[in-house]
């Protein structure tokens, strides 16, 4: 930041003046005015400084920033204050999105916040790999946390007791990105026939250190998906199965922790990766589906629900895909569009179960059709997906009848395409009109 503040510096003499700052920055004042008025000068700059960050005119905040680290020093040089968080937090970022900053000095910034922020010094340090490890610069980032996690000041709080083991667990995820790395290169080994003992004692010594401090982190409670992950990968490769599905099932289910979908998809997906029954991935789905409804697992869970034996899950498939579509984000899914179109059309073929359409419908009517099935939605899916306007159209055909916009306008451009499928969809919904009828309550 030198650069940058001797820059600033020299624009802030007071014969300058910077626009808009009150005059009052300037002149001397009594001790008694002179503590008010800085109070609300400080206060006025810091609006600007927010400002300048807002309009990202990183130049004149960093100007304003400056001021203000000046104003302190003069003021309060009997009795000094350390840099507040504020300057910290702000001159971070400054420095990441000011076009003149390099590295070296967000480096020398981040130092000097080290050494005069003793409660803050572990925070600090987390933030400055984090830029490190954005500017690609992964062994200085290393290096950073490992200082940081000798550091000791004193008694330790348990807040930083916490951070500690948060500068270890990032530590060990770059370990686990090392371990990662030397893998694949004793893979690559492998394939060709050649051995290295030293890439494999490198290897299980980068295991070895990850493991510890992502075992630790995953412990409090917690949002640690990438060390979840991570130490879970470590755990199958060298075939700790029930280690790690202990963890992945603590991880979704431990009421101590908060409510994360990614943890249960975690734990999905390992069960199906490990050949667990269906009983176990239904279950696991389920509880997902609870959570988010419109994930997009939930076209695998209606797929898996619909081909079981028995009703009642079958029931479910049906209000699994309903709650899918109900949301923006699977508006215009294909997948979810075909599950609900077989399913539906399974059920008018063989008349049976038609009451659970009817109960999914009901709660619909009143904004599926515009939600879903407007002559503008037609007219756009048309153009741009004819097999998703398909499988849309049959499912609008069945719950609205015929005389749906949607239906009317897909099939009469189908029909007029000479399409074939269209022709045999139109005469479905024909065919099936009573059938269609009950169900929409029309």
């Amino acid at each position: 930041m030198d650069g940058l503040v001797a820059e600033a510096g020299s624009a802030l003499l007071p014969a300058l003046h910077l626009p808009c700052l009150p005059q009052h920055f300037y002149r001397a004042a009594s001790s008694h005015e002179h503590k008010s008025s800085f109070k609300k000068s400080k206060e006025v700059c810091l609006s600007y400084i927010q400002d300048a960050i807002l309009q990202k005119q990183w130049k004149r905040a960093a100007e304003f920033l400056t001021f203000y680290i000046e104003s302190i020093e003069k003021d309060y040089s009997v009795e000094y204050m350390g840099p507040s968080e504020i300057i910290w937090r702000v001159g971070t970022e400054i420095l990441c999105n000011h076009s003149r900053s390099s590295i070296g000095e967000f480096n020398s910034f981040m130092e000097q916040m080290k050494t005069l922020g003793v409660k803050r010094y572990l925070k600090v340090c987390l933030e400055h790999a984090f830029h490190l490890l954005c500017n690609g610069l992964i062994d200085e980032a290393y290096q950073n946390l490992s200082l940081a996690e000798s550091w000791r000041f004193g008694e330790q709080t348990t807040a930083q007791d916490k951070e500690m083991k948060l500068v270890q667990a990032y530590r060990g995820l770059l370990d686990y990105y090392s371990w990662s790395k030397q893998k694949n290169t004793l893979l690559e080994y492998e394939k060709e026939g050649l051995e290295d003992s030293s890439v494999e004692r490198e290897m299980h010594s980068c295991f070895r250190k990850a493991a510890m401090s992502l075992k630790e982190i995953i412990k409090i409670p917690g949002v640690w998906d990438l060390f979840v992950k991570s130490y879970v990968d470590l755990l199958e490769f060298y075939g700790d199965h029930q280690e790690a599905r202990e963890v992945l099932s603590e991880y979704a289910y431990n009421s101590k922790f908060p409510s994360n979908p990614n943890a249960h998809v975690y734990f999905y997906q390992f069960l199906k990766r490990h050949g667990a029954s269906k009983k176990s991935l239904v279950s696991a789905l389920k509880i997902l589906h609870d959570i988010v409804p419109s994930h997009e697992l939930m076209i695998d869970f209606n797929i898996m629900l619909q081909k079981s034996k028995k009703r009642k899950k079958r029931r479910l498939g049906l209000e699994v895909i309903f709650a899918a579509l109900d949301y923006a984000g699977t508006k215009e899914n294909i997948k979810a569009w075909s599950c609900l179109a077989r399913q539906v059309k399974q059920i008018v073929i063989s008349e049976k179960h038609l009451d659970w359409i009817k109960e999914e419908w009901n709660s619909r009517k009143d904004w599926w059709p515009a939600f879903h099935f407007s002559r503008y939605s037609a007219k756009r899916n048309w153009q741009e997906n004819e097999s998703l306007t398909y499988e849309k159209a049959l499912v609008a055909g069945v719950l609205l009848g015929k005389d749906c916009k949607y239906f009317k306008y897909v099939s009469h451009q189908g029909c007029k395409a000479q399409v074939k499928r269209f022709r045999t969809l139109k005469k479905f919904v024909n065919r099936h009109g009573p059938v269609c009828l009950r169900i929409s309550g029309l």
